[in-house]
């Protein structure tokens, strides 16, 4: 009788007795949770315990034995964890001394010691079958593949220890399938933690895992990795207890519960995974749920409202919102450039489109704990310093955003300013965003809308985007309302064929994303709440967090609440910018009264209409 046939029971009879060698437990009781284990002295349990509540992906609590006890009757019936595993590590001051069937030997050390029961990814490999997901190491007859990466747990007590995942490849169009099945079961280590590259991780090569067997992919898999209960394994290793013990890799506990009953309609749940690809070099899919791109969506459809009548809605492509702000969510350092000097007779020739979003942008950015930077011309660094400082004063941004300029040097200067000594293995930004910032045509020039060349007035930021094209873990975002903009280069067929004089104006340099807004702050307000909204979804929090910490606390949703864009927060940049003597570059498409402040009702309708969607985001969490 083949073992995937047999009960748990029926195989720990088996394993106990050793009538038959098992090598590993991954594709046997399916449909029963299966679980890793870590047994440590009594004095340690507490801690280990909160190590595993901090690190909740990775060390899902099935159980927690009292002090010398063998069984576990939540799990199991008439189960011994002495000689249930097919194989056990021995560890003496963190060090593997030994492998062995059995751990009846140790029984008067035992009596001392707390057995922890450990959720597994085993137990979710059924789940993907019936999803439709081929389970690539089953049918390679091979155990998974498990990996440390050079994330950090939580510590707590003197736990710690770097994170393990296990990979399986997924073909690309089963990826949604595979998120929504296993985040159905949350004691199985829930969804996955990443899916791209294994460099994001730390990982460096596939075909030498730390553990377990080298799983192979085939054409059109996407490696996919979820947390990992050997992580258990590496805490002792790096906590150094006088002696512990766990399973060996691949050797689980097997346990008479069954696995949670996956739902058939879980793509139909407002609160499934949905994933998307925001980076090809190198590869990187986000993950966010059904509820939270419906309502980013809604945003950007809010935004693609078009009050100057310039046929806008022609540039818009969907989910360009999306992708920009679920790679910014999972950014640590970003770049932002504003700046469109279209009044180019006039001192200072600045518009007032352009600076009110990037400010709301860097204030989200800010709350969320990334690094933000502002580039303008050089012409108008004071300038703009003077108004980052009155936004802090007037409240509009929590504190001031370091300003610098770019001026190209020579042919390595891009290079060198977006990256640490030139080497583009060491970016300063991991993301780049530009806002109604003045994009380079064909021909090379600057052109507002009008076709007026202002080549003059604009220093090279273009390069910067240019050479962060070709440089791995750098994306781009453009915002623009026209087709001049930088980053807009990406619409620059639709620009030419449906903008006033587009075949002129057309900027060349492309964005990875192309965010189009009827008013470009509006689409630095939206990005600014689908920031807010992505990371008030459990599901993408869980994803950028990769299974670890926990998730955030009323104190830090009030913080993004606060740093939410604003029609009074708008009527404030418009008096600092008037202060300066900044122009409106739309009075005459919006009505705006930029001397008097005197708002179009389209435009304040948006903003308010912005910050209610957020908010209904919150109330639904």
């Amino acid at each position: 009788m083949p073992l995937s046939s047999l009960s748990p029971s029926a195989l720990r009879s088996i394993i106990r007795e050793q009538r038959q060698y098992i090598e590993n437990t991954s594709g046997i009781a399916p449909g029963y949770l299966q679980a890793n284990v870590v047994i440590l002295h009594k004095d340690l349990a507490d801690d280990f315990e909160a190590f595993c509540h901090a690190n909740r992906s990775p060390l899902p609590l099935l159980y927690r034995s009292k002090p010398g006890e063998w069984g576990c009757p939540p799990l199991a019936a008439q189960a011994d964890i002495r000689d249930d595993c097919p194989q056990y590590c021995v560890f003496e001051k963190g060090v593997l001394v030994s492998k062995v069937a059995s751990l009846a030997p140790y029984t008067a050390q035992l009596q001392d010691m707390v057995t922890f029961y450990l959720g597994c990814s085993f137990s979710f490999e059924q789940a993907l079958e019936k999803a439709g997901v081929p389970v690539r190491n089953l049918e390679q007859g091979r155990n998974v593949s498990m990996f440390k990466t050079s994330m950090p747990c939580v510590k707590a007590g003197p736990f710690h220890g770097p994170m393990v995942v296990s990979m399986r490849p997924v073909p690309q169009d089963k990826l949604d399938a595979a998120a929504q099945c296993t985040h159905q079961i949350p004691l199985a280590h829930g969804g996955p933690v990443h899916i791209g590259h294994p460099a994001l991780l730390g990982i460096k090569d596939l075909s030498q895992p730390d553990y377990g067997d080298p799983v192979e992919l085939s054409a059109g898999d996407v490696p996919v990795f979820w947390a990992c209960g050997v992580t258990g394994a590496e805490a002792v290793q790096s906590t150094k207890p006088a002696l512990a013990f766990t399973h060996s890799p691949g050797c689980m506990f097997l346990t008479d519960r069954e696995e949670a009953t996956v739902s058939h309609q879980a793509s139909e749940s407002e609160e499934c995974p949905l994933t998307f690809c925001v980076s090809q070099n190198p590869l990187h899919y986000s993950v966010a749920s059904k509820m939270a791109v419906q309502r980013v969506r809604a945003i950007e459809e809010l935004i693609g409202e078009d009050p100057g009548q310039r046929g806008i809605r022609a540039l818009f492509v969907q989910d360009e919102l999306l992708k920009a702000c679920l790679s910014l969510s999972h950014s640590s350092s970003v770049l932002i450039t504003t700046g469109f000097p279209t009044h180019y007779m006039h001192d200072p020739p600045e518009e007032t489109d352009g600076p009110p979003g990037a400010i709301a942008m860097a204030a989200m950015l800010q709350a969320l704990n990334k690094c933000v930077v502002i580039v303008s011309d050089q012409r108008a660094l004071e300038m703009n310093r003077r108004i980052m400082q009155d936004a802090v004063d007037r409240g509009v941004i929590k504190s001031a955003v370091p300003m610098m300029s770019f001026e190209s040097s020579g042919p390595d200067s891009a290079l060198r300013f977006l990256c640490h000594d030139g080497d583009p293995s060491k970016p300063r930004y991991d993301h780049l965003v530009a806002i109604e910032r003045s994009g380079r045509a064909s021909d090379g020039n600057y052109y507002n809308m009008r076709g007026v060349n202002i080549k003059h007035l604009v220093d090279p930021i273009d390069d910067l985007f240019t050479t962060a094209s070709a440089v791995p873990g750098i994306t781009t975002t453009g915002i623009g309302d026209g087709g001049n903009e930088l980053g807009m280069g990406k619409l620059k067929e639709a620009v030419k064929a449906y903008m006033p004089n587009g075949s002129l104006i057309a900027c060349d340099v492309a964005a990875d994303f192309a965010i189009t807004a009827g008013v470009s702050n509006w689409g630095g307000y939206a990005v600014a709440c689908a920031l807010y909204i992505l990371n008030l979804c459990s599901i993408h929090r869980h994803y950028v967090q990769k299974g670890l910490g926990l998730l955030p606390t009323p104190e830090q949703r009030s913080l993004w609440a606060a740093s939410l864009p604003s029609v009074a927060k708008e009527e404030e940049m418009l008096h600092i910018l008037v202060k300066y003597g900044v122009r409106s570059g739309k009075t005459a498409n919006l009505g705006l009264e930029v001397d008097g402040l005197t708002f179009h009702p389209t435009h304040s309708d948006v903003i308010r209409r912005l910050s209610d969607l957020s908010m209904e985001k919150l109330h639904q969490e």
